[in-house]
């Protein structure tokens, strides 16, 4: 026999080792179709069906007597809230055109006939124009008429015909109580006329404004505020206003069940003002205070009086400013360290007090001279 062509040492086409790869890898296929989420996919082929019949409508029934309220509520008070966009003026830097550069969104709400509207001062803070769009989406350019970073309020114009404007129902918030229903409107990350609800969570808070100074008597609601609401109104159950919504307390920046309002009682006292000067007219002494710090590395109490105006009435009352002789040796002035009996342990705390107080008040201010405490009684004059 010829056994020219018998090779005994010839190897197989495939190895061991790559016929059980190949194995393995068929059986994870098969194990992987098996497990994998199944597509819904319909029928084939579908059986003949009667014509379907859609389900029985069941009557909804009259609404709750609080829903039909909050219903009311709502279409009474959105026609007087705004929408406020602002802008920032920029000029090309290689046409030299100016352009309008789109600045933030907020909210705001029409105070009179007279087309002024109220927001907070933080939404148009840094804006170099500014539009307001009402209810019915007319849009109307807004002239600023004036504003107030102490209190983080500012009013705009706008000419838009007597028809359109619907001035909201003022209230008052000296009386509001924890517990009772709130209802905010605004324009939450741009979205027009939201409505949301909650209570009064607390009365009589305080937060900074943008000068540093405190805004007292601020009103905390759970009512959902965020980002487009600031200067919203914040409604009472008859509709009335009762506060400015401010600010938001939330580490991410939204809503996290704790909102702040401006009270209306401050509203109403210092938008006329806005709309009078341009500003706030505060009452003081029309005296020139040394900074906290001076009076802290001194350790001594109360406000330091630097300076006193010539013809005030702190000076026709006897107060002492400091001084300075001719050798270089300094003299304390007045110390004041209480208004009417509360305490006053800084400049600030002096300002928030005669914030209760207007033009011509008298006060009685207990002072420091040198060793001495003694009470002066002084009349409030317009400062700013």
């Amino acid at each position: 026999m010829d056994n020219t062509n018998y090779r005994p040492d010839r190897k197989p086409l495939l190895s061991n080792g790559v016929l059980l790869f190949c194995v393995m890898v068929l059986a994870t296929i098969v194990i992987w179709q098996n497990l994998a989420p199944q597509r819904l996919r319909p029928t084939s082929p579908r059986a003949p069906v009667a014509d379907p019949v859609p389900p029985a409508v069941t009557p909804r029934g009259n609404l709750a007597e609080d829903e039909r309220a909050t219903i009311d509520l709502f279409g009474a008070a959105s026609p007087s809230v705004v929408h406020i966009t602002t802008h920032a003026l920029q000029r090309d830097f290689f046409s030299f055109d100016v352009m309008e550069i789109p600045q933030g969104t907020g909210t705001g709400f029409v105070w009179d006939n007279q087309g002024h509207v109220v927001t907070n001062f933080h939404v148009i803070e840094q804006a170099d124009t500014a539009h307001v769009a009402l209810a019915d989406n007319s849009t109307w350019p807004a002239e600023l008429v004036g504003i107030a970073p102490e209190k983080d309020l500012a009013v705009l114009k706008i000419d838009a015909p007597v028809a359109k404007l619907k001035a909201l129902p003022i209230g008052t918030s000296h009386d509001l109580e924890v517990g009772q229903k709130v209802f905010a409107i605004g324009n939450p990350f741009g979205l027009d006329q939201t409505l949301t609800t909650g209570v009064i969570s607390a009365l009589g808070r305080e937060i900074k404004s943008r000068t540093g100074l405190p805004i007292k008597n601020v009103v905390q609601t759970d009512a959902a505020i965020n980002p487009g609401n600031s200067g919203g109104p914040l409604l009472d159950s008859s509709g009335r206003l009762i506060g400015v919504t401010t600010a938001i307390y939330s580490p991410s920046g939204a809503y996290a069940g704790i909102g702040f309002a401006i009270p209306v009682d401050t509203v109403a006292w210092g938008v006329p003002e806005l709309i009078a000067h341009g500003k706030i007219i505060r009452p003081g002494l029309r005296v020139t205070f040394a900074p906290d710090r001076w009076t802290e590395r001194l350790g001594v109490p109360g406000v330091l009086i630097l300076g006193i105006e010539a013809g005030s009435t702190a000076e026709s009352a006897g107060l002492q400013p400091t001084r300075r002789d001719r050798y270089g040796n300094v003299y304390l002035g007045d110390l004041i360290v209480a208004v009417d009996g509360q305490a006053v342990a800084t400049a600030n705390d002096l300002l928030a007090i005669f914030d209760d107080h207007k033009v011509g008040d008298q006060v009685k201010l207990t002072i420091f001279r040198g060793d001495e405490r003694k009470d002066q009684t002084v009349q409030l004059e317009a400062t700013n």
